[in-house]
């Protein structure tokens, strides 16, 4: 029999649904290993290193090392690395943000909060850091709250991973339980994250910037990500979320 959710974790996950901006889904994840049943972090675990792609990976566990967007510059029109400059500038994004997380993953290792969680899931969080935004130029979905809604889903279905499956649940418990208007955008942008993600190659691990020179529709082609996204947009004005029209 499973084991059930520890009703204290239950309530900050309820504080995520409620709002998952003021209650991050970042912090939620990290907040659930303290309690999290046994038999759920080993199936986890299970699930990246019995992978026949993803267990060697995460054995070695493989880190790129730091870099400049600057060093980006030389990159070609049409290749991976400057569509990733060009991403992370246009966005306004961190681009030493997986640096970040590692120091801040570091600290609540320290701390014994994350304590639990297996080496395999926590290369996964790392490193997953260093790559997210090569995934999103990678797979096409934009950085906006439906694009990263569709990217969560397109990574739950290449891994079973629980921030990205936190990720849909907590989306879907504020569209049934908070706001209905979120249903259709989020559906959309779920489907079509989870559809693309069990059609492609996967892309979990892989060290793309050691080609960042290469052509982007090649890289695309390679993966099985050709086909580009669905319409992953926001809704009218007259049928925004208002969770997302108060963060707009």
């Amino acid at each position: 029999m499973a084991t059930p959710i520890a009703r204290g974790f239950g309530e900050k996950f309820l504080l995520s649904i409620d709002n998952f901006y003021s209650h991050g889904i970042d912090w939620l994840f990290n907040e659930w290993w303290e309690t999290a049943p046994a038999d759920a972090i080993a199936k986890y675990e299970a699930a990246i290193l019995d992978h026949p792609e993803h267990g060697p990976l995460a054995r070695a566990a493989w880190l790129a090392p730091d870099f400049e967007l600057a060093a980006l510059a030389d990159c070609a029109p049409g290749t991976l690395g400057h569509a990733y400059r060009t991403f992370m500038i246009d966005n306004n994004l961190v681009e030493h943000l997986a640096a970040g997380y590692r120091a801040r993953h570091q600290a609540l290792e320290q701390g014994g909060r994350i304590a639990r969680m297996p080496p395999a899931i926590a290369y996964k969080v790392v490193r997953g850091f260093q790559t997210h935004d090569l995934h999103h130029v990678l797979t096409g979905y934009p950085a906006t709250p439906f694009g990263e809604l569709a990217l969560q889903a397109f990574q739950l279905a290449q891994m079973d991973f629980p921030y990205a499956a936190m990720w849909i649940a907590v989306v879907t418990g504020h569209m049934a339980l908070v706001d209905p208007l979120l249903i259709q955008p989020a559906m959309d942008a779920i489907t079509d994250g989870w559809s693309r993600g069990r059609r492609a190659r996967s892309l979990q691990f892989v060290a793309f910037e050691q080609r960042l020179h290469e052509p982007l529709d090649r890289l695309r082609s390679e993966y099985g990500l050709a086909d580009g996204p669905g319409a992953v947009i926001n809704p009218a004005r007259a049928r925004m979320p208002d969770l997302l029209a108060a963060a707009a």
